[in-house]
């Protein structure tokens, strides 16, 4: 090769590279824009569907497989659900900047129930991937950018990888959320490993998410309530972090409440973490705490450890599942330190499926975002985007078309013996807990989506 011949490569290397720059810049600008405060259109009506018709013949049993009616979705994919885990990573940026162990524990753990938070009355069922379907998110103002794919059907499986843009941290985890239906309500348990890697630390945090419950699926109205025990353990030092997500109890005193500690690796107790998933997390030392709740005791407190319940008592009952009359305020012990407090949503939040600003903008499709995007990214599935705009037949309609699609390309793969191979994560081994996950394999943001598949 000639050295004029190398000048023109190089200058093709550089224009090329430019012009890469310019389209994410130009979709980062465009993500950014999408700022909008509201839905194109409110929430549709449930009021004349019963849900009892389709639900009868199938309490104990596993909902993943069972179809149902458009009209019980939101309008996100649950790719877009499984993104709103970041709505408050100034929780990460935060545990980075700190020095000590303990102190980044506890920011990780509010952290750790922030991301539960945004499923506070949000009772429609989110659109489940297609096989292959994605969703990207990039929010530079938060310093990190997002990628998830649904890499498996049966059981339905869903991955991300969020990375920090400065090379702060790494949050990736893969999810098989498992329905059940108990009678009257239906218990959500979201299987898989959360992992946070604070790359300047050199620490790995792991964590699985709590049980979900939406009761009165029947008759009555809708509330939802998160239980059980969530540990979040660093592989790196020892610390671990025990969370009880507490069922409401017989009168409904807690509700909502979140409880535990943090430990070191020597298993004495370095702080105490309480609040309300819906609300705020304090965190205290042991010893404070424990003087107030001696001390609350004898003034005729509420500390008092309730009756626990198992998980299938807490969704099921013989009477109706009423919603506690429940005051959304935490007492605050003295001393404490406020971790985290949730975001406001917005005023017409209700009208629109109980949506928080954040989940606000997921959906939106500024002009050009579909140029730059890969074909399979959720925002360009039709169904959810008609029942954004209140579409309800068109909606229906389109995700019939969707999963028989979908059944006919499986039929298709068996006929010719072919298995389906993901493009953006492969089934791997998490380095830090040893369990089988799902791995980013990158280059997704390198922005070639030839090979990727048509599912819409």
């Amino acid at each position: 090769m000639n050295s004029e011949e190398e000048f023109y490569d190089a200058e093709t290397d550089t224009l090329s590279k430019v012009l890469s720059d310019f389209a994410r810049s130009l979709q980062s600008y465009l993500v950014q824009m999408c700022s909008r405060k509201t839905l194109p259109a409110e929430m549709i009506s449930r009021n004349n569907f019963s849900v009892w018709s389709i639900l009868k013949k199938c309490i104990g049993m596993e909902l993943s497989k069972i179809a149902m009616p458009v009209v019980f979705n939101e309008p996100l994919s649950f790719l877009q659900r499984i993104s709103e885990y970041m709505e408050h990573t100034h929780l990460i940026h935060q545990a980075c900047s700190l020095s000590d162990s303990i102190d980044r524990m506890q920011v990780v753990a509010a952290f750790a129930v922030s991301a539960v938070a945004s499923q506070w009355e949000r009772t429609g069922k989110p659109f489940n991937p297609l096989l292959g379907e994605t969703f990207e998110l990039i929010r530079e103002d938060d310093g990190y950018r997002l990628i998830s794919e649904q890499v498996s059907h049966h059981p339905p499986i869903s991955a991300f990888h969020a990375q920090s843009l400065k090379q702060e941290f790494e949050f990736h985890g893969s999810i098989y959320p498992k329905l059940k239906f108990w009678g009257k309500s239906v218990e959500a348990e979201p299987k898989g490993t959360m992992t946070l890697e604070l790359l300047k630390h050199k620490e790995a945090y792991t964590w699985t998410n709590p049980l979900c419950c939406v009761h009165n699926i029947i008759l009555g109205k809708l509330w939802i309530e998160q239980y059980g025990t969530v540990e979040i353990v660093n592989h790196s030092t020892g610390d671990k972090c025990v969370l009880n997500f507490k069922p409401c109890g017989m009168f409904g005193k807690e509700l909502h409440k979140v409880e535990g500690y943090i430990q070191d690796k020597s298993k004495k107790k370095r702080r105490v973490i309480y609040g309300k998933w819906t609300e705020c997390m304090y965190s205290v030392d042991p010893k404070v705490y424990e003087t107030y709740k001696k001390s609350d005791k004898k003034t005729g407190g509420d500390l008092k450890k309730p009756k626990q319940v198992s998980d299938e008592q807490s969704c099921e009952g013989e009477e109706a599942d009423e919603m506690p009359e429940v005051q959304e305020t935490v007492t605050v012990i003295p001393g404490s330190a406020l971790l985290w407090r949730i975001t406001p949503r917005p005023t017409h939040s209700a009208q629109m499926y109980n949506f928080t600003s954040f989940a606000m903008t997921l959906n939106e499709l500024e002009p050009g975002m579909d140029r730059l995007m890969a074909p399979t990214d959720c925002r360009l599935r039709p169904d959810i985007r008609a029942m954004e705009n209140g579409d309800i037949e068109t909606a229906s309609t389109e995700k019939e078309r969707l999963e028989e699609k979908q059944r006919a390309a499986r039929r298709e793969r068996s006929m010719d013996e072919e298995d389906w191979s993901t493009r953006w994560f492969q089934l791997g081994t998490n380095p830090h807990t040893g369990a089988e996950d799902w791995l980013y394999t990158g280059g997704y943001f390198d922005r070639n989506y030839t090979d990727c598949p048509n599912i819409y």
